[in-house]
């Protein structure tokens, strides 16, 4: 099958790699996204080498379940060993054997096929789009967000980031909570949000030091966390979404000063994101922005560094 694999130092396209033969469901990629994470793991990190992308649609090739076969799905990307006590609890994303599909020890979507086990996989509806169904796995990690923090409708909220996965953000968090500002960077993307009812902000001002209840860094950098630390009142709660490949230190003091609550958030549940895109109540077809194939992946991984690029796909 042909694939685009990360060597540790390079994206390479080979037209020969071996097709998945794991015993478990056979998925042709109909299409997958370029997360920020991939291009973190380009620049070193999690260490990983193979197969990125774990944003995806596809079509169920081959499966036990003689029901999924040519089904569109999308994939939970953790796959537990079945065995530990997190996988019993239903905890397989924090599985200490687990697998994670395009960033560890698991080979992801940037190919024809990829293979996840069949519990993972969810049928999209017909009113999904591909493109809309690739949002799934981001939208999931918003979601995450309240069912880790009570969300109060008079909270300020603050959320730290103008890309991808911030605009999913800003949009679950209003279903809740509607004093929400975003700080961003990029005009371009800013201007969605202010279309949607968002206040926006380039840059902080000290009037915003210390004024809100609840921030979100999902700008992926470290610069997201120290101005979250700006934002937040004392014993608020600062949602952590940024995972970056910098290995510079972070300055903790201010949490430790201030009782800030911090929470580390990362992948959330399928079925929630599948309803919203399903009913209409967020919105991601603004965020389409160009499709690629796998023989132009280079183009595509650069045009997807762009500052005011939102989503980019390609398409085996």
């Amino acid at each position: 099958m042909k694939a685009v694999y990360f060597d540790g130092e390079k994206m390479i396209l080979d037209k020969n790699y071996l097709e998945p033969n794991s015993g478990e469901t056979l998925v042709r990629v109909n299409l997958a996204g370029i997360c920020g994470t991939d291009l973190e793991i380009i620049q070193g990190y999690m260490e990983y080498d193979g197969i990125l992308g774990h944003e995806f649609v596809g079509t169920v090739e081959k499966s036990d379940n003689s029901k999924l076969i040519g089904k569109r799905v999308v994939g939970e990307i953790n796959a537990g060993c079945d065995k530990c006590d997190y996988c019993e609890k239903g905890m397989e994303r924090h599985c200490p054997d687990r697998t994670v599909l395009g960033i560890l020890k698991r080979n992801g979507a940037f190919a024809e096929f990829l293979s996840l086990p069949e519990k993972n996989l969810h049928v999209i509806p017909d009113s999904i789009s591909d493109e809309q169904a690739v949002f799934v796995e981001p939208l999931a990690a918003a979601f995450e967000i309240e069912e880790q923090v009570p969300l109060q409708p008079q909270w300020g909220v603050a959320v730290v980031g103008d890309g991808r996965l911030a605009q999913l953000i800003i949009q679950v968090l209003k279903l809740k909570c509607s004093n929400i500002t975003c700080f961003g960077r990029h005009k371009t993307k800013l201007q969605s949000l202010v279309n949607g009812g968002t206040k926006i902000k380039v840059g902080i001002d000290s009037s915003d030091e210390q004024s809100f209840d609840l921030v979100v860094d999902a700008t992926g950098s470290n610069s997201g966390f120290t101005d979250a630390m700006k934002l937040i009142k004392p014993r608020g709660t600062v949602v952590l979404k940024s995972t970056v490949a910098s290995k510079e230190h972070l300055n903790l003091a201010p949490a430790i000063i201030n009782e800030i609550t911090l929470v580390g958030s990362r992948c959330g549940l399928f079925k929630p994101a599948i309803d919203a895109l399903a009913t209409g109540i967020v919105s991601v077809d603004f965020m389409v922005d160009s499709v690629f194939s796998l023989e132009s992946f280079s183009d595509a991984i650069e045009h997807a560094k762009k500052p005011d690029t939102l989503k980019v796909f390609l398409k085996p």
